[in-house]
């Protein structure tokens, strides 16, 4: 099965001029954990709200700045012709729960998520594969 079998393609998306305030109202909006950023439509990044927290609150930023304050920049993406498979691997392999889906002029087309994947009958060892390797902590100084 192909990502574009299963991704989602009405997504919402932040400009880089957009806010770290208006990002954060769009996660709120649509109860999501990242936003795509897009010049044009290409897309230049991506902003988690763990990176508000770690970028701007916790550094008593202001949310009036522009996302690219915050922003990872080139983010991993996927093709939608991509098997779901190989799309997992990724996702796991670089612990993100969601991948940007571009087409080849690097224009932003849909989102896959892990739980696209999970809703999947015959994708749930995928999606739980994922998961598992995604879980595994990279930083295991917090004695929190």
């Amino acid at each position: 099965m192909q990502i574009k079998d299963v991704m989602s393609k009405d997504i919402a998306y932040v400009n880089t001029k957009d806010t770290i305030e208006k990002a954060a109202q769009l996660m709120s909006q649509f109860n999501v954990g990242s936003i795509p950023v897009c010049e044009n439509m290409k897309l230049v990044g991506i902003v988690t709200d763990r990176d508000i927290i770690m970028r701007c609150v916790s550094q008593g930023k202001n949310v009036k700045q522009t996302i690219t304050d915050v922003m990872t920049v080139n983010p991993f993406s996927a093709d939608p012709s991509m098997q779901i498979e190989e799309a997992a691997k990724i996702m796991s392999d670089k612990q993100v729960r969601r991948l940007p889906v571009t087409d080849l002029n690097n224009n932003l087309i849909g989102m896959l998520a892990l739980g696209d994947i999970a809703l999947e009958p015959q994708l749930k060892n995928n999606a739980g594969e994922a998961l598992k390797d995604i879980s595994i902590p990279t930083n295991t100084s917090y004695n929190g």
